[in-house]
């Protein structure tokens, strides 16, 4: 049969919403932070080396 025991219906919505809400409050921000710091800096490493934008000259 099953290896796990089952949760009761109350813990297991406590466990989800204290899932849910570090999700939302903790997870996301730091991955949207993240995600748009390492875009800004493979922008500025890549104008190190190849130059601002812009026509050449």
């Amino acid at each position: 049969m099953d290896d796990q025991p089952a949760l009761s219906q109350e813990p297991r919505k406590k466990y989800e919403f204290r899932l849910f809400v570090f999700l939302i409050v903790f997870l996301f921000p730091i991955l949207a932070v993240a995600v748009v710091g390492g875009y800004g800096f493979i922008i500025w490493i890549s104008q190190i080396f190849m130059g601002p934008p812009g026509s050449p000259g």
